[in-house]
């Protein structure tokens, strides 16, 4: 309100005096010269408008360059260049920011690139630039596909499910094995990390193949000292009792080290990344008859076991390695249920997907143990696996099993009342049944 009447206060003065002239000289006069100063203050604001729309169109709205005006404008202006000064300290500090997180990322191992709405390129590091063969100078504002020209990677960026890294062999420019990460954040702007992992995936090939060597090494040795066991104790050659337990011992040893190399054998073949997947119609139903009389001659009595068929559709996959991961379950259920306890074994079709599981009423698990079950050898009670003939393996195959079919599994379970294992199975793996007799 001040700032209002300041403004206003030349032109009220100038009003009084020339009421107060008029009443000596001819109003005429008067108002002619009124009306020239009016046309003098007009004539000024305009120009000072001018001058400051010239500054907004032409001036780096640095605080040096804001115009200098007296009065009302001086205010303004004074305003102005405050406000100027203030946006140079912020613009300053941003831009000393920003060149500190340019250099951070630049020194960062990992690749970093910004796209933008488009997927164009905004900014990359150094990094990104040896991982994908990028130039910031020449490639900013190109699509990330022009630049990353593989089939896989164009439909990783188009399908928009970010939730798992991909692997990306850039062979361009050089025998590079890369892991990328796309983070969506923003406006749909998008951050891609390159991680090379070539040096770990060389390590993991190593790994898979000692493990694959050493255990088909091992395989005929135990299954000949296995075979010459069996027969000594059906053969009934050693008469003492202390002989008798020893040889039954070391049959029982042996026939555990011999499932341990097959379930290594098993993994190692799931791991390669040659072996592909079987495609071909599996009949679920009579996957699981048959492992029902399994799990009937496993328990020997010990336990009730049901079967309930709710659908007759079929899977696409592999049948051998679906009747492992089925397996694995059901002998899991048959192991850790106590005696006289119950366990269902379970085949329905819920939202077009299928589902398989297992439920028992055995001893249940920890839900801190959960998380961890399919990890290879992890084991809740090492004492109880040992006694059960227990692997740790067989949960890594289920898992391994069901990435390959692109299922997942849950796990509920409470400590004294059991557990179920769940499959699940996208719809696009699910057929419908073909000559079903009731």
């Amino acid at each position: 309100m001040n700032t209002f009447w300041l403004s206003l206060a030349p032109i009220l003065w100038l009003t009084i005096i020339a009421a107060l002239t008029g009443m000596i000289f001819d109003i005429a006069i008067v108002l002619g010269l009124y009306s020239v100063i009016l046309l003098g203050i007009v004539i000024y604001h305009l120009y000072t408008l001018y001058c400051l729309d010239q500054w907004l169109r032409h001036s780096d709205y640095s605080y040096s360059t804001v115009p200098d005006r007296s009065g009302l404008w001086g205010v303004v202006f004074a305003r102005l260049a405050r406000f100027v000064r203030r946006s140079d300290k912020e613009r300053l500090g941003l831009n000393l920011s920003l060149e500190r997180l340019q250099r951070a990322t630049s020194a960062l191992p990992e690749g970093i690139v910004i796209l933008g709405d488009k997927d164009q390129i905004e900014w990359c590091n150094s990094s990104a630039e040896l991982h994908l063969g990028l130039n910031l100078g020449m490639d900013a504002g190109q699509h990330i596909t022009r630049m990353v020209r593989q089939v896989r990677f164009v439909a990783y960026l188009d399908a928009g499910d970010f939730s798992k890294p991909f692997l990306l062999n850039q062979t361009r420019f050089r025998d590079t094995l890369l892991s990328i990460q796309i983070v969506p954040y923003g406006d749909r702007e998008k951050l891609l990390i390159s991680r090379d992992v070539t040096r770990f995936e060389k390590l993991e090939i190593m790994r898979r193949d000692f493990v694959a060597n050493v255990s088909h090494e091992l395989r005929t040795p135990l299954t000949v000292i296995g075979g010459f066991l069996e027969t000594l104790l059906e053969e009934n050659k050693v008469s003492g009792d202390m002989e008798k337990n020893a040889l039954r011992l070391m049959f029982d040893q042996a026939t555990r080290m011999r499932r341990l190399v097959e379930d290594l054998l098993t993994l190692s073949r799931l791991e390669n990344a040659g072996n592909n997947l079987a495609e071909e119609k599996v009949d679920i139903v009579k996957l699981l008859q048959g492992l029902y009389q399994e799990a009937q001659s496993l328990s020997a009595g010990r336990h009730t076991i049901s079967l309930d068929l709710a659908s007759h559709a079929m899977l696409l996959g592999s049948e051998d390695e679906l009747r492992s991961a089925f397996e694995n379950l059901i002998s899991n259920a048959v192991r850790y249920t106590p005696e006289n306890g119950v366990i269902s074994l379970n085949w329905t079709v819920e939202n077009g997907k299928g589902l398989f599981y297992v439920q028992d009423s055995g001893i249940g698990i920890e839900p801190n143990h959960i998380p961890r079950l399919t990890e290879r050898f992890y084991r809740v009670d090492r004492s109880r696996s040992r006694e059960t003939g227990g692997t740790g393996l067989g949960l890594a195959i289920v898992k391994h099993v069901l990435n390959r079919h692109q299922a997942s599994m849950e796990i509920t379970s409470q400590p004294g009342a059991g557990s179920i294992f769940r499959m699940w199975f996208p719809e696009s793996r699910v057929l419908p049944a073909e000559n079903v007799t009731e």
